[in-house]
């Protein structure tokens, strides 16, 4: 009984994956239309390129590591409280 139960959650788990990989071109909905282009521009833009964000809402990672320290520059702006 156990085991029956384990095999039928394993296969609904993995019947739902199997849908997630499931591509397509993005459209809009029936009687809906994408937004209109921004001002200044001829063209409308793709719906994919609407999903993809720009460069400085995800910006590429500085990976640097230091290999030794270093004296920290002064700021003026470290003033002591009041």
């Amino acid at each position: 009984m156990r085991t029956l139960r384990t095999l039928l959650l394993l296969a609904g788990m993995a019947a739902a994956l199997a849908g997630c990989g499931a591509r397509r071109e993005l459209m809009p909905l029936k009687d809906h239309a994408l937004p209109p282009a921004p001002y200044g521009r001829e063209d409308k833009p793709s719906p994919d390129m609407l999903l993809m964000p720009p460069v400085q809402a995800k910006p590429q990672r500085n990976i640097e590591l230091r290999s030794r320290s270093e004296d920290r520059e002064d700021d003026p702006f470290d003033l002591p409280p009041e």
